[in-house]
């Protein structure tokens, strides 16, 4: 997929899409795409097209303690593992058409650098100390274990696999004591608390102004907006930064003396504000990066799953605001999660599609639409092989591939050429401005993140089409009136340019592949098609999926799929 147009610094809104870091530790399944990646990509591309500046960064998050916890489990460095999947992201990203400005890692100098300054900042303006505190030691390992090297029982819910940070079943976030039952994932023994010093980000000082920047939150998801109240109303706690690692950013101070790492969830968010300045590097001009961070009409968009929203509704924001000067999220839409039989999806319990997995099954763009057409924007979402096929099938093929088709052939057939727009009467151009309506509404929509609801309006304006096409039968007017099928077949020609250009943040590849006839899509508007244009004879913009063919060999909906 070709890389997003350089962004033009003198025009339009700066809008910056802030997406979810993956862990560099395994495969990502369809739950991750559809979670985060795919919804951002499709925000980006219609931002774009609307005329805005748009920076849309993220990485791979190559100091998770999945990293380390996996490397030790394989007997290989952590980057190795790093590595390996750093590379098979970045060739997912690619095959699905996601329009990054920056696709990164947080294991460049460049993020070392800004995590540090960051970090010192914070310690200047007092909002990060030292403390003793108790933590888990493995006595058969001889070490300290980071959070995720502990697995316990969830005190909230009785989850039995609940990690040391995090319970992936019930998504509360935790510290390692709460755990019931603990063990360490090294020697399965039983750890023993030790005294360690450690820095600590005063999390409490922000409590005040962090609740009432949420009050003064519009348009967000009930569910993000209520968890992060939850949390302040709770109380916000100060939290330890660093940890007895050999593996991650080192500290820019010695105070706690060796064998002392910042830890991953303090410098993961911090990817955003250094994959700006690095991408300003890159670009020749340092301090473009502003723009987008320092502009007080810029707009900031983070897409994440939910079980990342206290990280960028409550300690990112919290930072920002220690560190000073630098614009809070506009809005963090996190989606629920995406489920695949009634397990959630995930990487490390090997539940759902990875992938790579997927688009050995599927066209990128069948996947992307049947994914975007099931989104879990407000609730959880079950998804299939089945499922995924069944709306590739009788959505995206039957309704647009069949109309794109239709028009494309009988227009090859029986003009040879784009049609004269000449001679259109008030019902020809009520099907034409029915589409502009879809492209306004649709981009209201975006704008509030409802980009499954801005695809049902682009495929309803498809069908309106199809229903114009069935009213005025321009395969009957060839016989009996030349003329006034040729007014028809430039009619549905236009007006399926249009509705291209709604469906084109979802499908790039086959818009794409429209661009010879139509022109490509550079702004959202519909367009009329060049008059004397030739149109050749149609090739199917997608392959209709063989259901039975399909689930005769597959088994991954009673026992899930090893994405490991």
């Amino acid at each position: 997929m070709a890389d997003p147009p350089a962004t033009d610094r003198r025009v339009g809104t700066a809008v910056l899409v802030a997406v979810a870091w993956p862990y560099a530790s395994g495969s990502r399944h369809l739950g991750h795409l559809a979670g985060a990646y795919l919804p951002a990509d499709i925000f980006a591309r219609h931002q774009r097209l609307v005329g805005n500046r748009v920076l849309m960064v993220s990485g791979s998050d190559v100091h998770g303690t999945p990293i380390t916890v996996r490397a030790d489990a394989e007997g290989v460095a952590p980057a190795d593992i790093v590595d390996r999947y750093h590379a098979e992201f970045v060739a997912d990203w690619q095959r699905l058409g996601i329009s990054w400005d920056l696709y990164t890692s947080t294991g460049t100098e460049n993020h070392a650098a800004v995590t540090q300054d960051l970090f010192l900042r914070l310690l200047a303006n007092g909002h990060i100390d030292r403390r003793s505190s108790d933590q888990y030691f493995d006595a058969a390992a001889e070490r300290f274990l980071p959070d995720r090297y502990i697995e316990g029982t969830c005190p909230h819910c009785g989850y039995v696999e609940a990690r040391g940070d995090q319970c992936e079943d019930c998504g509360r976030t935790l510290d390692p004591e709460e755990l019931v039952d603990p063990r360490s994932k090294i020697s399965g023994s039983m750890p023993e608390l030790r005294s360690t010093e450690h820095f600590y980000l005063r999390l409490s000082d922000f409590t005040e102004e962090l609740g009432k920047w949420l009050d003064s939150r519009e348009g967000w998801r009930r569910h993000v907006l209520n968890f992060s109240k939850g949390w302040v109303d709770e109380g916000l706690k100060d939290r330890a930064i660093t940890r007895d690692l050999d593996w991650g950013i080192e500290l820019p101070v010695d105070d706690l003396g060796p064998g002392k790492r910042i830890y991953v969830w303090f410098e993961a968010v911090i990817g955003y504000l250094s994959a700006a300045k690095e991408w300003a590097q890159i670009q020749g001009d340092p301090e473009a990066w502003r723009d987008w961070w320092e502009d007080p009409e810029a707009r900031a968009v983070y897409f994440i799953g939910k079980d990342n929203i206290p990280f960028h509704t409550i300690i990112w924001p919290g930072m920002l605001l220690g560190y000073g000067g630098l614009n809070l999220p506009d809005d963090v839409p996190a989606n629920q999660y995406v489920t695949f039989k009634g397990g959630k999806a995930s990487a490390s319990r090997g539940v759902g599609l990875t992938i790579g997995e997927g688009l050995g099954l599927f066209e990128a763009d069948s996947m992307r639409y049947a994914l975007a057409a099931a989104l879990p924007e407000q609730s959880d979402t079950d998804l299939s092989v089945e499922e995924i096929g069944r709306r590739i099938n009788e959505e995206l093929v039957a309704t647009w591939g069949n109309l794109v088709n239709r028009v494309l052939s009988m227009v090859h057939k029986n003009c040879g050429v784009v049609p004269s727009p000449e001679g259109r009467t008030d019902g020809d151009l009520a099907v034409l401005e029915s589409v502009d309506a879809a492209l306004v509404r649709s981009t209201e929509q975006v704008e509030r993140v409802e980009l499954r609801a801005a695809l049902r309006t682009g495929m309803d304006a498809a069908a309106e089409v199809n229903a114009y096409l069935n009213t005025t039968e321009p395969w009957k007017l060839v016989k009996s009136d030349a003329e006034r099928a040729r007014v028809v077949l430039g009619t549905a020609l236009a007006a399926v340019a249009g509705v291209r250009v709604a469906l084109s943040p979802y499908l790039p590849f086959s818009t794409a592949a429209l661009d010879d006839v139509l022109g490509p899509v550079k702004s959202w508007e519909r367009l009329e098609p060049v008059v004397g244009a030739p149109v050749p004879k149609p090739i199917p913009l997608f392959a209709k999926v063989d259901l039975e063919a399909l689930l005769s060999g597959d088994d991954r909906e009673e026992e899930g799929v090893d994405t490991e």
